[in-house]
């Protein structure tokens, strides 16, 4: 019976730290941290012998010789940084012994469950504005605001709306970048916007993977060269979409 208690014991284990591991995987940790945080709640609840190995896709666990190899895909990755610091939280409190098996289990299927995304609504301002300042930032005159507030919206847009059919990150922003050239160059042309080139930096900004980049460099140097060399092809891939969306329209214009 006790043998019995066990294995079940470890299988909840298990879950709850593949669970961790997803949400953290999604919601864009880095590799290193997602390991890390898998293995600290294994050895919480006194099992020391695991292995864990994670990749921008998969997450693939193992408690010990006596239980089987798990593996988790994650087809989705975005941003979710208050995802990543409540798991670090549930993480924190069950290696101070104040979460059981179970409750931690609760706490992580609920927010695995939970939408903490900003609304529609505030994401669509947030780029447009943004883009508008990031044209101060790179040297622009306030005469642009207004066009590098418009790139930046009608980029936000068209990357929603093409990812939604197609479900390619690359032609999302490829077609999201011809967007913003076209609203620079258009405005330009006709004699109303000044500068195209800072109103196109300005407006492709959020399009540009910071935190992908950012994640790939702390992946590569705490020695987790498959994952960072992932993220960092990843990163490339949507600079190249970028440029050459901007690239065709300005060979067309």
């Amino acid at each position: 019976m006790s043998d019995s208690l066990t294995i079940i014991d470890e299988n909840k284990v298990i879950d709850v730290v593949l669970l961790a591991g997803k949400v953290l995987l999604e919601s864009g940790a880095e590799t290193y941290r997602v390991e890390d945080t898998m293995g600290r709640i294994a050895a919480s609840f006194g099992l020391d012998d695991t292995y864990a190995f994670v990749t921008s896709t998969a997450i693939i666990f193992s408690l010990n010789n006596r239980t089987n190899t798990r593996l988790v895909r994650v087809r989705e990755r975005t941003t979710d940084l208050e995802k990543i610091a409540l798991t670090n939280n549930i993480s924190r409190k069950v290696s101070r012994n104040e979460l059981t098996l179970d409750e931690a289990k609760a706490e992580l299927i609920h927010l695995n469950r939970a939408s903490l995304q900003y609304s529609f609504l505030m994401k669509f301002l947030s780029a447009a504005i943004a883009s508008g300042f990031f044209l101060f930032m790179f040297g622009g005159v306030r005469h642009d605001f207004i066009f590098a507030v418009l790139a930046g919206a009608g980029a936000f847009l068209t990357f929603d709306l093409v990812q939604r059919y197609i479900q390619i990150k690359f032609f999302s922003e490829f077609i999201s970048a011809m967007v913003v050239i076209t609203v620079a160059a258009f405005f330009t042309k006709i004699g109303w916007a000044i500068n195209q080139d800072i109103i196109t930096i300005a407006g492709v900004m959020p399009l540009v993977p910071g935190i992908l980049i950012t994640n790939a460099i702390r992946d590569l140097l705490a020695g987790e060269l498959l994952a960072g060399m992932s993220r960092g092809v990843e990163a490339a891939l949507t600079s190249f979409a970028i440029g050459a969306g901007v690239a065709i329209v300005l060979l067309i214009f």
